[in-house]
This record gives structure tokens, sequence and C-alpha cells, in this order.
């Protein structure tokens, strides 16, 4: 008889840890989906906006159409003169043909420049990637281009991205011929004087290929210089405009400063960093949102799987609570017992999902595709954040107690203890 009732025993113990352990592993596997989500999304959010906020230019200049800057020199001059503003840099990106002096050509993409101005509108982390002094034969591209006539002598000089420098197989130094088309007849020859590497690239690839010509040069070869009638163009695809270090943190300044510009260029597009600063809060406020919903599933699951699992412990133990309600053990102690056990649960369970989540991005952060690496590496865990998700994780535990609690304290005691 006493080795019958302790195999009841043993195996209504081995029950119960069962129970526990899916319990808390339920928990647990429900709690590392927001753990994942919200700190590599928050990581991600994090990087993009001190991106932004680190961009070296504040206020950017658009056409609709490729090349529809128009007059882009003496526009730059213009935007120069404005209050506020520190420098003023045109982007002119065309693809082209590069041809080493003896091999076939490579597609890349060339961006035309006025050198002082780029650099000046380039984040600190993208100016410790260019040389120490970037020039090109003429920092402010006033010599070829001559007052609009284009008539004046070429640098010929051309910086190449490093992945590009090790394809062609050339060191600076050598010469290229640059095309618009795949014929070697239609390029310049210019001189590479020298290397530069390219910002890692996020929830994208970056083009490897990269060179970086003056602009008016760039824009003789393409035919955006002048028109063959002989009219200015001068073609431009963006302006990147920086505002003086000073201004550059207050929102107000910024926006009188996208004010003058946009009254110069009111076809234009003009937006300003502070605006795009809000428009990723606003995105990653919905997404957090979608993020939390989304979570929610999961922990809803989990914690019914709890109530089922406490409502079958208070008919296991049924007999034991009856009695303790006959001999006048308050029904407080009994749902204590019953809350204390939902928390110790649902805290188990949470504790083991913030660190089952954190193995798991760091897991992809070090076997994951590069991109997936890239972005898991970017996580960032906000103890605020973890401690709001096990205080409302705590507070769904003990909502979850509510209905064994009820079913624990209205037992019918005659029925229970016959």
């Amino acid at each position: 008889m006493n080795a019958s009732r302790w195999l009841v025993h043993w195996r209504n113990l081995r029950h119960r840890t069962a129970q526990t352990v899916l319990a808390v592993a339920a928990i647990a596997v429900a709690v590392a989906l927001p753990v994942v989500l919200l700190s590599v999304g928050g990581g991600v959010y994090t990087h993009e906006l001190a991106s932004v906020q680190d961009a070296g230019f504040s206020i950017s200049v658009d056409a609709a159409a490729d090349h529809g800057i128009a007059g882009a020199h003496a526009l730059v001059h213009e935007i120069d003169g404005l209050a506020g503003v520190a420098a003023a840099s045109p982007i002119l990106s065309v693809a082209v043909e590069i041809f080493p002096e003896n091999g076939s050509g490579v597609p890349a993409l060339v961006e035309g420049i006025i050198p002082s101005a780029f650099t000046a509108t380039q984040s600190s982390a993208e100016r410790s990637l260019l040389p120490a002094s970037l020039t090109l034969g003429d920092p402010d591209d006033t010599i070829h281009y001559a007052n609009g006539t284009y008539d004046g002598p070429s640098s010929d000089q051309v910086l190449l991205s490093t992945p590009l420098l090790q394809t062609l197989n050339i060191t600076p130094g050598s010469s290229v011929l640059v095309s618009p088309t795949a014929n070697r007849s239609a390029g310049i020859s210019v001189t590479v004087v020298g290397g530069f590497g390219l910002p890692p690239g996020l929830l994208g690839p970056s083009p490897l290929f990269v060179a970086l010509l003056p602009l008016s040069q760039l824009q003789s070869l393409v035919g955006l210089g002048r028109s063959p009638g002989g009219s200015l163009l001068d073609d431009a695809d963006s302006i990147q405009v920086a505002v003086l270090p000073s201004l550059a943190g207050n929102p107000a300044a910024v926006a009188r400063v996208a004010s003058a510009v946009q009254a110069l260029v009111p076809y234009y597009s003009v937006t300003s960093l502070t605006q795009q600063t809000s428009e990723i809060r606003a995105a990653q406020a919905v997404i957090t949102g979608f993020y939390v919903g989304l979570s929610s599933v999961g922990l809803l699951v989990s914690l019914l799987f709890l109530v089922i699992i406490l409502m079958r412990r208070v008919e296991q133990e049924r007999t034991s609570i009856g009695i303790q309600r006959a001999i006048g053990v308050p029904g407080w102690r009994v749902s204590r017992d019953l809350v204390l056990e939902a928390e110790a649960l649902t805290l188990s369970g949470g504790v083991a999902g913030i660190a089952g989540g954190v193995l798991v991005i760091s897991a992809l952060a070090r076997w994951g595709s590069p991109t997936v690496s890239e972005i898991a590496s970017l996580a960032v865990y906000e103890p605020v954040t973890l401690l709001a998700l096990l205080a409302g994780l705590l507070l769904m535990g003990l909502l979850a107690s509510l209905l064994p609690v009820r079913r624990a304290l209205r037992l019918p005691l005659p029925e229970v203890l016959r």
C-alpha cells in the first residue's frame, strides 16, 4: 500500500514538473520573439537615426527627373551666399564603363563632384574613408568650368574605390579610360590619383565600383555641361547643403535655412534631415506597435496555457485546498499560493525568454548571412524596454491567476471532503 502511494506520488510529481517546464518554456518562447524584434528593430532605428544626424549635410535639394537640376555651379554659388550655409555640394551620378590600359571595361558609377564642397558635406565616418586631401587637381572645379564655357584645361584626375582598383588590377598613377558607353573610343583618358573606401550598406548592397571625377569634367563627358546648340546646361542630380556647425543641432534654424533654399528653387524638392528624422521616428513608432501586436498573440497563447495548467493544479490539489478551507485557513492564503505560483512561472519564463532572445541575436550576428549578421550586430538591449516587458508579463500572470483562484475559492467543501 505504501509502495502504491509512493508510486502515485512520484507520478504526480513528475507530471507536475513536466507541466512547470512546459509552462516556463511556452512563456520563454513567447517572450524571446519581442526581445528579438524590439532589440534588433531598435538597433536598426538607432543606427539609421545616427546616420541621418551625422550625415554631414542637413538639407538636400533634388529634382524629379534624372540630372534635373540645371545651372548647378551658379545655384551652388547662390546657396553658399545664404545665411547659415557652410557648404553646398552638387552631385551628378552617371553609369559608365572604365577601361584599364589593357583589358576589357568594367561598369561603374561615376559621381561628378566639387571636391572641396563634397568633403565638407560628408559625415565624419565617410570623410575617414576619403584621401586626406581630396582635390582632383581643382578643389573648387573652376578651372575647367571656366565660368560656364567649359573651355578651361581639365585636371584629368580620378579617384577609384578600392574594390574597383583591385578588379582592374591597377595602382595610383595608372591611366584609365572613362567612357559613357561600352566603346573605348568615346572615352577620355584620366590618371588615377588614389583610392577610397566605401561605407557598409545596411539593408541592401552598396555599389562597389565607384569613381569620383570633377563635376564639370563628367558633365562634358556625358553632354550635360552644354547642349549641342551651345546653351548652358550644367546639370546635376542633387545638391547637399551643410549648415554652420552652430546651427546643425537646432531644428528651427535648419528649417529656416531650408526655407531660404526652397525660395531659391521653388520647383525643386528641398528636404531637411530634421524632417527625415521625424519620419524615421514616426515609422519606428508604427513598427514598434506592429512588433508589440505580433508578440502579444504569442504571449496571450502562452498565458492561456498557464491558466490551463493552474486550473489543472487546482483540480489535482482540490482535497488539500478543501482541507485548508475546512480548518479555517483564510481564502487569501489559498489565493496567495496560486498567485505566487503564477508569478514565479511567468518570471522564470520571462527571464529565460530574454536570455533566449539574446542568444538568438548573438547566433544570428555570428553565423547568419552577411546582411542578417550586420543587422543583428546592431541590436540594442534597452533595460527600460526589457524591464517593462517583464513588468507587463507579471501583470498578465496576475490576471492569469484570477480564474484558478476563483475556482479554488468556490470548490464545494462537502463534495471535496467526501
